[in-house]
């Protein structure tokens, strides 16, 4: 059976398959890309993925990722909106942006996802759009383009992306970044119990916008180095953005990775609020149990993982196998606080 990636894929590529739409001699653009089988009849393509995991994957498939003219038109852009409706508007709008003159964007969307809404919004800021459906999904496509049909809209939506204070101000945030519009109640509850003799050599496990790493060097003055490790690209540009206070206070280094993949050093301290979900809605449970291996792997002996999850989630194997210690610190409003200190 398909994959959910493969069958909006092989759907996104069904108006060139039926031949409604001619795939462009000197190629095409896809942002928000994935990799599947359908991407291999295409050539030409240029891919842009900020997400580290889905870069990985491309790049070792023989897609470039990186380093493309974001001056360049095309003929064709793909689009894979994420579900973040603000976030999609703004990838919309860049889309429409990075199209030549008589080019058209083309988006697929899971039917269960929000496919229609995203055609909507397509419309809405680009004019009348054509439609197929299969596999679950719905691919839709435009018009030749000279610009958006509605250029106040597409200027607006444009700038939904733009990085925005929240917290009173003490971090900025964008659509799309886990808990873009909050400090989520789980890394609140971990920075509230971090012990502030923590010190020495550290990371932050997905690190997100940076919270974590600003509640760590705030509490603990023994921390004198920061590894900031975000695999979402967006995410890590504003952990830069929110750190910038702390750049006389430790050393910082910021690093664009898959940290399942493994880390760039030893530590310390390790700090974590790990992904369950990847980039669906389905528990991913694997994902926090590989940085919880990769943190044991990391750390120093006696060096110490403060970490945060679901209650539900399944992690004790994972510490009881990577630690000589293990304790749940706090458990409060569906959530738990664990440290586990290395042999």
């Amino acid at each position: 059976m398909a994959s959910d990636t493969g069958r909006v894929l092989d759907t996104l590529m069904l108006p060139f398959d039926e031949g409604l739409l001619e795939w462009p001699t000197d190629g095409a653009l896809f942002l928000r890309a994935s990799h599947g089988v359908a991407l291999h009849r295409r050539p030409g393509l240029v891919c842009e993925q900020g997400f580290r995991p889905d870069a990985d994957t491309l790049e070792a498939a023989g897609f470039a990722v990186t380093g493309h003219d974001p001056a360049r038109r095309y003929a064709i852009v793909l689009v894979l909106p994420p579900r973040q409706r603000d976030e999609a508007r703004a990838l919309f709008a860049n889309a429409i942006a990075r199209t030549a003159p008589g080019g058209r964007v083309i988006a697929c969307v899971a039917n269960n996802a929000g496919a229609r809404s995203a055609e909507s919004d397509l419309a809405a800021v680009a004019g009348p759009v054509s439609h197929l459906g299969k596999h679950k999904c719905r691919v839709f496509w435009t018009a030749p383009l000279d610009g958006p049909a509605d250029a106040a809209l597409a200027q607006a939506w444009a700038e939904l992306d733009a990085p925005r204070t929240i917290e009173d101000g003490r971090f900025v945030s964008r659509p799309g970044v886990f808990a873009w519009a909050r400090i989520d109640a789980a890394s609140r509850l971990l920075a509230a119990h971090l012990p502030v003799g923590l010190a020495g050599d550290a990371a932050d496990l997905g690190a997100g916008f940076g919270y974590l790493s600003a509640e760590l060097l705030e509490r603990c003055p023994g921390i004198g180095t920061l590894d900031v490790i975000e695999a979402e690209a967006r995410a890590l540009e504003l952990a830069r953005l929110n750190l910038e206070r702390y750049a006389t206070r430790a050393e910082l280094r910021f690093h664009w990775l898959d940290a399942t993949r493994g880390l760039p050093g030893r530590y310390d301290v390790i700090v974590s609020n790990p992904p369950f979900h990847a980039q669906g809605r389905a528990d991913r449970p694997d994902l926090g149990r590989r940085f919880i291996e990769v943190a044991a792997e990391s750390l120093q002996p006696r060096g110490r993982l403060w970490l945060v999850a679901n209650r539900h989630l399944p992690y004790e194997s994972a510490l009881a196998s990577g630690f000589a210690q293990v304790r749940t610190v706090a458990q409060e409003g569906g959530f738990k606080v664990i440290e586990g200190v290395r042999a």
